[in-house]
């Protein structure tokens, strides 16, 4: 799989650019500022319809417009199909496959396949498990689109249960809880389906990113992943039908706290995945450049866990080799050389390793120029 167009309008700091792209490497190249990461914000975007920089929509429209475009055009197993999302400002966003419009906007969520890693995935070991379930929720997406609309019905649910908590936990002497058992049976349900697929991606992702860690600090300690449940010990085997039960006995013991505290107390919102680091947690231990190889290392052990689905992701690398000592730039560089498609950016070329010195373009003065490609 490769992007081979990459068009917006009105995105970010763009008003309009074309980027043309190839199969292998390609390399955006401009000082810092001139736009890179926004281009390949917007390539990210088209595949998840998320940013990796932004929770909200709101920052990704030109300020003064009204919406933004994002066009790409996919080519896969020898097909070819134009992609296109139309961001609104205040109004709900479009996108169409071909030209046609698509009944729900998630459904083009999977079709372009990316691994996305850029210098914010240092929260992925320094942040709040709210970035780590991200991370799990965008590779679930990716592999099974149908999961988006179990993640977006889970977080409807939990958002009118904690609204009945909060009201109920004011009312509750003398008040009637039945409709928190509905709502307990709606979010146990969708809940558990969210955590038994979540469960089973870090089983699959965990020996690909603990191989992509050692390759990358050989001499470091090895990590390890672990999916954490707000069922703690409780927690069955990755059975949507026993956690939906274990999530339903839970709820059950805590719904005092849960009235008192008027939140929900019990869920995948409330999960994390442990990062280990020579057998201790990473966040908090873990120096500079272990935190950065881990993040590289999730994110690399997403690009295989997707490749071996069959179809290669495309992975875009964000300013991520002036980061890196000559040892592991040289390293990451084999690990992903022969990879459909790698996009790139630096502010200059000497910062990329040999071996990725593919098709180069330079932006700079809101214009994007190939200037040629090196063998």
């Amino acid at each position: 799989m490769y992007l081979r167009h990459l068009s917006v309008a009105d995105f970010r700091s763009w008003p309009h650019a074309e980027v043309p792209l190839q199969a292998g490497v390609n390399v955006l190249v401009g000082r810092n500022g001139a736009g890179k990461t926004n281009l390949v914000e917007a390539l990210g975007y088209l595949a998840t319809l998320s940013s990796h920089r932004v929770a909200g929509d709101a920052p990704l429209v030109r300020r003064g417009s009204g919406q933004a475009v994002v066009r790409g055009a996919v080519v896969s197993q020898g097909r070819e199909l134009l992609l296109e999302v139309e961001i609104n400002a205040g109004r709900a966003n479009r996108a169409r496959i071909n030209r046609s419009p698509l009944p729900r906007v998630r459904d083009l969520t999977g079709v372009l396949r990316t691994v996305v890693f850029a210098p914010e995935d240092l929260s992925l070991v320094r942040g709040d498990p709210s970035d780590r379930r991200r991370f799990l929720d965008e590779v679930l997406v990716l592999r099974t689109p149908r999961l988006a609309g179990v993640r977006s019905d889970y977080e409807r649910i939990l958002k009118q249960r904690s609204a009945l908590l909060k009201s109920a936990g004011a009312a509750r002497r003398g008040g009637d809880l039945s409709t928190l058992d509905v709502w307990d049976q709606h979010l146990a349900a969708a809940g558990s389906v969210l955590t038994a697929a979540r469960i089973e991606l870090v089983d699959g992702l965990r020996p690909h990113s603990v191989a992509a860690y050692a390759d990358l600090a050989p001499a470091s300690a090895p990590v390890d992943l672990a999916y954490r449940s707000s069922l703690g010990a409780v927690l069955p085997a990755a059975e949507p039908a026993a956690i939906e039960q274990a999530m339903l006995d839970e709820m059950t013991r805590l719904r005092p706290q849960e009235l008192d505290r008027g939140v929900c107390l019990v869920g995948p919102h409330r999960d994390d995945l442990d990062l280990l680091l020579g057998g201790g947690p990473a966040k908090g231990y873990a120096s500079h450049g272990e935190s950065w190889s881990f993040a590289l290392a999730l994110r690399l052990g997403a690009f295989g866990l997707l490749r071996s689905d069959g179809v290669d992701p495309v992975l875009v690398l964000d300013d991520v080799f002036a980061e890196l000592d000559s040892s592991r730039r040289d390293r990451l560089a084999a690990r992903v050389a022969d990879a459909d498609q790698v996009v790139i950016t630096a502010a200059v070329t000497d910062d990329v390793p040999e071996p990725l010195h593919g098709s180069v373009l330079q932006v700079a003065d809101g214009a994007v120029v190939p200037v040629g490609a090196t063998a």
